[in-house]
């Protein structure tokens, strides 16, 4: 994938995420800041977690800092998203399950 269909398909991706993450935000009590290039969600707890979702042109994929792990995910054509590369879940489906460890309750993005 050259560097133009990357940004154009994380750019798509990181979109609609944030607009879900704004959504969550609202129910579940976290902020979410920045768009495009990087976002960032805090959440009000005694060590004010925060989650970090960028892409990284280099690697062609979008990277996920979060819960003291790295996440990172590549575009895979079946799937038709971003992909964990280890558990094959994607990019929905990975912030779903960190949410819900951060939040003690269940959330699907």
């Amino acid at each position: 994938m050259d560097e133009h269909d990357f940004r154009k398909k994380c750019d798509a991706a990181l979109e609609v995420l944030r607009k879900r993450l704004l959504e969550l935000g609202d129910a579940h009590g976290f902020e979410v800041e920045g768009e495009g290039e990087k976002l960032e969600l805090q959440f009000e707890d005694a060590e004010e977690t925060r989650f970090v979702i960028s892409p990284n042109i280099a690697a062609r994929q979008i990277w996920i800092s979060a819960l003291a792990t790295s996440f990172k995910l590549s575009w895979s054509d079946a799937a038709g998203a971003f992909v964990h590369d280890k558990s094959g879940e994607t990019l929905s489906q990975v912030m779903g399950r960190i949410l819900t460890q951060q939040l003690g309750t269940a959330v699907q993005v």
